[in-house]
């Protein structure tokens, strides 16, 4: 009992010397200049009075004694845009900011602007005044007006009749929002289509989309996450959704950072010069769908990039899909699937004719196989593979040697892409690239200028490129 009380004194007596210690900290002001994890904080772009995601600058103190800041500020002061936590607290101006030696300190940057323009350049500046002399950090973002189409229980979110948007302001989206039967939506060129997490468009049957972008100014369509890590990341969004008979005609569009892309459901597709990538399953997924595309870019999707279910009529010209999937383990990273069956939400196998043509084209992964088939006994299953490149293993359910639907075409040559990588994803195929000039002639005059409207007509390459 007595050793127990013993300890417990010289416990205490510890704690009170440690806590006399603490009060005893002398803090002196900067003789020499603070060091920043970064001089400059890129914030994402961000949407009329929208809050954006947190970031972070942290300030080293490198002297060998504990030191005083004496102020740190917004250069704009409360009329800031930005907003910024210093050592827990938030405002605009902070006085004598202790910092130890040999320490960091974190100070929290967010932005929730208005916008008085369609895009605009949101600057100012955290300053650092200490003897040793006044220091700054930078803040930059841009600012996007924007068009809010919200979900909620007392609004089913509907767009009705002819409906045109431009690129006057962002479409941001919560929630689904649907096009009704009959209507029809058209995107022009240079319009921002973003959609929050869980978010998506259904489009009803009868209904139209038409995305009209072009060349240098196509219709972006991603999550609402502008800062270049979302760029690469799926899951941020859930995917265009395309009713029985509906149509999408779409023309020079970016789409990527969701669970499936396109997912059209008896529906029919024409797609001409558009990039899709980085999506959780597929970039389009098509049940007994009629699918024309050409000039056509495709990569890092978990699944496939280009999932055929239940049949349909599929014409795939001059296109390049590649998957490099590496964010996960799991999935099988193919360039397409395709199959007569497909399991409905009652857990019934359907199935139908399936008409696939693939022609002066790339289908190439980093896994064993590019293109997968998988015929059901009794229905039709009809496949032309001409003039195209293809990753080919056994396991593909055909044989690429033997089978009649394979014609002059090409397999296991590495294409050598100039960057597969989506950070920097670049698909055009090097100048000494195997798939120079394999192309048929016949073939290319059908789409005769590649996906930078670069000529294609004399010996043109497979995939989108020239």
């Amino acid at each position: 009992m007595k050793l127990k009380i013993i300890a417990a004194v010289f416990f205490w007596a510890a704690l009170l010397m440690m806590s006399c210690n603490r009060d005893e900290i002398s803090f002196e002001a900067p003789s020499q200049e603070l060091r920043f994890s970064a001089d400059t904080v890129f914030c994402d772009t961000v949407y009329h009075q929208v809050r954006s995601e947190s970031y972070a600058v942290k300030v080293y103190n490198t002297e060998d004694r504990d030191i005083m800041i004496p102020n740190i500020e917004l250069g704009r002061g409360a009329s800031s845009l930005y907003r910024i936590n210093v050592d827990g607290k938030s405002g605009y101006s902070f006085n004598n900011v202790p910092l130890r030696k040999k320490d960091s300190l974190y100070i929290f940057v967010e932005i929730a602007p208005t916008a008085s323009s369609p895009e605009a350049i949101a600057e100012d500046r955290i300053f650092f005044t200490t003897p040793a002399g006044k220091q700054h950090v930078t803040l930059f973002s841009v600012v996007q007006d924007a068009e809010f189409f919200v979900e909620t229980a007392g609004n089913p979110n509907i767009l009705s009749g002819n409906i045109t948007w431009n690129d006057g302001r962002a479409k941001i989206i919560y929630g689904d929002l649907t096009v009704a039967p009959g209507s029809t939506l058209n995107i022009e060129q240079g319009t921002k289509v973003y959609f929050f997490r869980n978010s998506g468009m259904k489009v009803a049957g009868g209904a139209t989309v038409n995305i009209n972008g072009d060349l240098d100014d196509e219709v972006i369509i991603r999550g609402d996450r502008n800062d270049p890590k979302y760029d690469t990341i799926p899951k941020n969004w859930n995917s265009m959704r395309f009713e029985p008979g509906s149509t999408v005609n779409m023309n020079y569009a970016r789409v990527f950072g969701g669970i499936r892309g396109l997912d059209l459901r008896e529906a029919a597709a024409t797609i001409k010069n558009s990039i899709i990538h980085t999506f959780d399953e597929y970039g389009i997924y098509a049940v007994n769908s009629t699918v024309n595309a050409e000039n056509l870019v495709m990569n890092n999707c978990q699944n496939a990039d280009f999932g055929i279910f239940k049949g349909g009529n599929y014409n795939i010209i001059h296109s390049t899909l590649a998957n490099y999937w590496q964010l996960t383990g799991t999935g099988s990273g193919l360039a397409m699937y395709a199959a007569n069956e497909w399991i409905n939400s009652s857990g019934q196998t359907e199935t139908a004719p399936l008409s696939l043509n693939i022609g002066n084209s790339i289908l190439y992964t980093k896994s064993a196989n590019a293109l997968q088939l998988k015929p059901v006994s009794g229905q039709t299953f009809n496949y032309q593979v001409r003039n195209s490149l293809l990753k080919y293993d056994v396991g593909a359910g055909f044989n690429f040697d033997t089978s009649p639907g394979i014609i002059n075409s090409f397999k296991n040559t590495d294409p050598a892409f100039l960057n597969y990588y989506t950070e920097k994803m670049n698909l055009r195929v090097a100048a000494d690239s195997y798939a120079k000039g394999k192309g048929s002639a016949g073939i290319a005059a059908t789409v005769p200028l590649d996906i930078v409207k670069i000529s294609r007509t004399s010996n043109p390459t497979l995939g989108a490129y020239q």
